[in-house]
């Protein structure tokens, strides 16, 4: 959280933070402060639990995407965080269009 104003261009986040300090925040918490703090950054919620109501629930929390900790779970991070590239690319092309309109 304290890195938080160097405005990451994704987070990857795990959903069970609390598990080692049961004192420390858990992903959810964790989740809504940095949607609080900042709504555009895009969270990627990662986890063992291959539990759908847990996806639906990171979902509802403004995750940008859900990750189940697998063997090609780098692999889907790596297509989740090239297609938040270049959602970002078209978005910044479409303002630059609609500013010289």
């Amino acid at each position: 959280m304290e890195h938080l104003s160097d405005n990451p261009d994704v987070i990857i986040l795990d959903y069970k933070l609390d598990g080692i300090d049961k004192n420390a925040m858990n992903g959810i918490a964790t989740l809504d402060k940095i949607k609080d703090m900042h709504p555009d950054i895009p969270v990627v919620m990662l986890s063992a639990q291959d539990k759908i109501d847990v996806a639906i629930d990171c979902m509802h929390h403004q995750a940008f995407d859900y990750v189940v900790k697998s063997e090609t779970a780098f692999l889907r991070l790596q297509k989740i965080i090239t297609n938040i590239f270049s959602y970002r690319k078209m978005e910044k092309e479409l303002n630059w269009y609609m500013e010289r309109m």
